[in-house]
């Protein structure tokens, strides 16, 4: 007879007495944003790039599912300039196995983003139907979304950035995009089968089977700075991505938010999905990587993870990398599509789950407890709403003097207030999180 197996939560054996905690302000250098429209209209007005519309002809145009700033701004002003040139412009989502490795999935994810065809003027069709390329030497298959492929024309819209799991010289951008995001659940997994070990060469040996067999026009580049604003676009043609995009990943490198102190002994992160990093919390901040095939970031000892973004859609790649979590987050959880994500990617350590706790008292109480710390009262706690929200975050008076000149402190100290049920009242200014603000803002 079968028995269904309920997970509850636990409470924390002890209580110990929980540090203050003092309001952080951080001050990034950063060029300031760009104007997204202006650029996309200069730019677009290069004849290098008019002179590959087809006219009266369907062009694709990839979207993913990463929390890029604007990107319906940006889709939107790309499928103009599409239909300006007499193209009949269409959405496909460009993720991988996200959105649970289906159609509906990644429409949804798509949707979430505020990509619709009402929000950018063009359909999106959403299907996991996919061509093959060719393969790699190792014997990898590459493929390539059918609907894109079948049209003859396709655009790829990315954010330059450090991944999580590997270094190379291009990481995440308009490559990976065309070669991972546009090759669907089985591209993507055709091509992290191999595992991460030799990932960067890999890349690039598909992206030249993409550049050669692939319909691919140009595509539009993007670099954030700490504030999740962007400060450059680029409209790349296809033949210039390796040219393009390494100076782009070391600009975004040198642009990225990173934590006020590298030795830590406990990190609480409010939220965590799959629209603030590929693994959930940015491992480029927290220190913490899938795969030892990449590093850098703080010493941090234990990670309490409160919760998951709406936008994840249950999605808890990257909650392995956490210690604690309290039984809200494990109630939210959607195996299918968090287990889906990580077999595709072969990195299953980055979806284990952490200790289960009651409530987020108690995450963060046994956080505490297990943090080996001399004495109690020098706990050096950071608390951050996410991994792109780290303008405002508060620090334990203990992690005062390790502050780095570009963090002041912006409040006085005040303990941890939680609600009657546990749940923690943050302790930094409530002003919409990354993952709450309205698709396009930043």
């Amino acid at each position: 007879m079968q028995r269904s197996v309920v997970v509850h939560g636990v409470r924390t054996p002890v209580s110990p007495s929980l540090p203050r905690m003092v309001r952080v302000s951080q001050t990034f250098s950063s060029p300031g944003e760009c104007d997204i429209g202006r650029e996309l209209r200069r730019q677009f007005a290069d004849p290098e790039i008019l002179r590959r519309i087809p006219r009266n002809g369907k062009v694709a145009v990839a979207v993913g599912s990463r929390g890029v700033a604007k990107i319906r701004e940006i889709t939107r002003g790309v499928v103009q300039f599409l239909r300006d040139q007499g193209a009949q412009p269409f959405i496909v989502p460009a993720m991988g196995s996200h959105g649970g490795a289906t159609a509906e999935g990644q429409l949804e994810v798509l949707e979430s983003l505020g990509v619709t065809e009402a929000g950018v003027g063009a359909p999106i069709v959403s299907s996991m139907d996919v061509v093959e390329l060719g393969r790699l030497t190792g014997g990898s298959a590459v493929y390539w979304d059918r609907r894109a492929y079948e049209a003859g024309a396709a655009v790829v819209i990315g954010r330059v950035k450090p991944h999580t799991a590997f270094r190379g010289r291009v990481e995440s951008g308009l490559i990976k995009m065309a070669v991972i995001g546009v090759g669907k659940q089985r591209g993507a997994h055709a091509l992290h089968a191999p595992g991460f070990g030799e990932f960067a060469t890999r890349l690039l040996e598909a992206w030249d089977i993409v550049r050669a067999k692939a319909p691919l026009l140009f595509g539009v580049a993007v670099v954030e700075d700490a504030y999740d604003v962007p400060v450059e676009i680029a409209v790349v043609p296809a033949e210039s991505f390796l040219d393009r995009e390494p100076p782009m990943l070391e600009r975004a490198r040198n642009l990225m938010a990173r934590l006020p102190i590298q030795d830590i002994d406990v990190l609480v992160v409010q939220e965590i999905g799959k629209n603030i990093s590929g693994d959930g919390m940015d491992p480029n901040v927290t220190g913490r990587y899938p795969t030892p095939f990449a590093c850098g970031g703080p010493v941090i000892r234990k990670i309490a993870v409160l919760d998951l973004t709406p936008e994840t859609c249950g999605n808890a790649n990257g909650i392995g990398l956490a210690d604690f979590v309290p039984q809200r987050v494990l109630e939210k959880i959607d195996l299918e599509a968090t287990y889906m994500n990580a077999l595709t990617s072969t990195v299953t350590e980055s979806v284990r789950l952490p200790l289960v706790m009651a409530t987020d008292r108690d995450a963060v109480e046994a956080a505490v407890v297990a943090a080996p710390v001399p004495s109690p009262g020098l706990e050096k706690v950071v608390y951050v709403r996410n991994t792109l929200a780290l303008g405002e975050l508060a620090v334990s008076e203990a992690a005062l003097p390790d502050l780095a000149s570009h963090a002041t402190p912006a409040g006085v100290a005040e303990p941890l207030v939680f609600s009657e049920d546990g749940v923690l009242v943050s302790p930094i200014q409530e002003t919409a999180p990354a993952s709450q603000m309205p698709p396009g803002d930043s």
